[in-house]
């Protein structure tokens, strides 16, 4: 039997009676419990394949289809002999609706076992004619069941119709008909779906494809602008106005400045092109002189910062000549060995007292130790006004880092050299700033053969602006100290030496003590080691109005034989031990006694070499 005689006997047939429903029941119940999936009746409960062979043999090319367009097709192929199998089905319909008419609730539950009758006379029938067949579609009716929910929503709707039906053949033609056009128009409808959906990926596709084009000129813009930062030299033209500019230079990390108004940033700071730093050899700390182009009346300034379109001189020197200079940490350092006398009059006992307990030499690295209010000021202003009285060869910078303003006002006053000063209230990058600059400055004046002297105050105020600006590294000392805080004001410090062939860079750094923290105590330990002379100040000193407020007996200088000659180095040891033999009060008043009876320190060592104790013994 085919099977569209077999369609043909199951619509003929009809609802089967309930005496046989049962039997199905109890055999569908059972293949549930077994796990076997229950097959669906009509063309629905037909797989692809099933499909596929009748419409084969109804003349209808499957190629293409889908199972819903295929049971459209069916239907409609099948809709010609509806008449016929209406005329057959009439025969059996009295018997029908007896059985209905006295068992109507048993046919609304067993209603939806009728497709599972409908697919075992199916199966028994294929099975006859082809057993390969059969194993075949329960493969296939298995994964169709868990995929094809589609088909089950018409078989839902194909149950509904045959209750509905059953009053007589001309409303099942009529159902059948219904359903045909149901499942087309729900075809339909996912087609326009699909369609849609294809619409929008392939809108969204196009869309991500132009902007991808569109970024894609946008970075290659970018990329082609990119070398214009730092670019070739503006151009100037014969026409244009050149204003003349001097300042120091600032060389970050991709551009630079001159800075016009000091060493730190300012409104009126000129652009310098990388291309002309590379041109010049340009470092940072050079003294720049150059020009600038006027702006034309109504001209739009295309940057912030007027550019630089000409270099006249560094530090000085003609541009050509400055590229020749050797860079500072090739020089060769050597211990300091020309004395920088610091006595001026006879009444500075300051000056004299330093020369005495601790001599300092062009190239000294020097740490002036002191509590807080004990006179380390006035021992720096005495230390720069001597400098400029008794060497004006050497280039003064005096350093204020964190500091009072009011302290900054009295050195610009009361000292005659170059005042670099950051307050405390300003940013602690500004401090670090001002002294970066300054020291580099610095080191350019002595690849230039200079003597320089710089006075730091203080360097525990610059390694804690360094610890506030810098960014952590993760290693913290004691005290709340970050380890990579130290090392720029170990470096600002150790540029310090003096050069061979000429050339020297002193630095007199101030270092606080006893303050009650513990930041300041791990700062000046770290530095303790680095300086090779060192003056202490003691604070009880100075509580008691005894100024400089000098312990004599911690102040020292290494390697001091190399300043003084012979016989002054023999006379100091002696009052080395004249003064050690006394405390601290004691030793103070004592020098301070015999120096105001003096008026130079020759004066004063003679008498110590004639009246010392121990001159018997050297």
């Amino acid at each position: 039997m085919s099977n569209t005689e077999l369609l043909s006997s199951e619509a003929a047939n009809g609802t089967p009676s309930t005496s046989q429903q049962e039997p199905e029941k109890s055999t569908a119940g059972a293949a549930e419990a077994n796990g076997t999936p229950r097959r669906r009746g009509g063309l629905s409960g037909m797989v692809l394949a099933e499909l596929r062979q009748l419409a084969g043999e109804l003349g209808i090319d499957p190629t293409g289809l889908r199972k819903g367009d295929l049971i459209a097709a069916i239907k409609e192929k099948q809709g010609g002999s509806t008449s016929t199998r209406s005329r057959s089905a009439k025969k059996t319909q009295a018997s029908a609706d007896k059985a209905a008419s006295a068992q109507q609730p048993a046919l609304d539950e067993a209603d939806s076992e009728t497709k599972d009758s409908a697919a075992k006379s199916d199966g028994t029938s294929a099975e006859s004619n082809n057993n390969g067949t059969a194993s075949a579609r329960s493969r296939s009716s298995r994964r169709q069941q868990a995929s094809d929910s589609s088909g089950e929503e018409d078989n839902r709707r194909s149950s509904r119709r045959r209750r509905s039906s059953r009053g007589g053949s001309g409303q099942q033609g009529g159902s059948s008909a219904q359903q045909s056009a149901d499942s087309s128009g729900q075809d339909e409808q996912q087609q326009q779906q699909q369609q849609q959906r294809s619409q929008r990926a392939e809108e969204s596709s196009n869309g991500e494809e132009e902007g991808g084009r569109r970024r894609g000129r946008r970075f290659r813009d970018r990329r082609r602008n990119r070398g214009r930062g730092d670019g070739g030299e503006p151009e100037v033209r014969e026409d244009d106005v050149l204003l003349p500019v001097a300042g120091i230079l600032d060389v970050l990390e991709n551009y630079a400045f001159v800075r016009t108004s000091g060493y730190l940033a300012g409104p009126n700071d000129v652009y310098v092109s990388l291309s002309l730093v590379r041109k010049y050899g340009l470092r940072r700390g050079d003294a720049i002189k150059g020009m600038i182009r006027q702006p034309r009346e109504g001209e739009q300034p295309r940057q912030k910062f007027n550019p630089l379109v000409r270099v006249d001189s560094i530090n000085g020197l003609d541009p050509e000549t400055a590229k020749n200079r050797p860079e500072f940490h090739k020089l060769t350092p050597l211990y300091p060995n020309e004395r920088l006398r610091l006595e001026t009059e006879p009444n500075q006992l300051t000056g004299r007292i330093i020369d005495l307990v601790m001599p300092v030499g062009k190239g000294q690295r020097a740490l002036i130790v002191s509590p807080p209010k004990a006179g380390k000021t006035m021992v720096l202003q005495a230390i720069a006004n001597a400098i400029t009285t008794n060497n004006p060869e050497c280039h003064l910078m005096v350093v204020l880092a964190d500091e009072r303003p009011e302290e900054v006002t009295d050195m610009q006053r009361s000292v005659k050299g170059e005042v670099i000063a950051s307050t405390f209230d300003r940013p602690p990058s500004d401090h670090t700033t001002v002294a970066e600059l300054s020291i580099e400055r610095a080191k350019r004046l002595v690849e230039m053969g200079h003597d320089v002297v710089v006075l730091l105050d203080s360097i525990t105020r610059l390694g804690r602006a360094y610890n506030l600006a810098a960014p952590a590294s993760g290693r913290i000392l004691s005290g709340g100290v970050d380890s990579t805080a130290l090392y720029p004001p170990k470096r600002f410090l150790g540029a310090a030496r003096n050069i061979e062939n000429g050339g020297s860079l002193t630095i007199f750094a101030t270092a606080l003590v006893e303050t009650g923290s513990t930041m300041d105590t791990v700062i000046f330990e770290e530095f303790k080691g680095t300086g090779n002379a060192e003056l202490k100040l003691d604070r009880k000193l100075a509580d008691k109005r005894l100024f400089p407020a000098v312990d004599v007996d911690a102040s020292s200088t290494r390697r001091e034989e190399i300043l003084l000659s012979p016989d002054e180095l023999a006379v100091t040891h002696k009052l080395r031990r004249v003064l050690a033999a006394l405390d601290s009060q004691q030793a103070l008043e004592l020098l301070q006694d015999r120096l105001r009876k003096t008026s130079t320190n020759i004066e004063f060592l003679m008498q110590v070499a004639k009246g010392a104790p121990g001159k018997d013994e050297d």
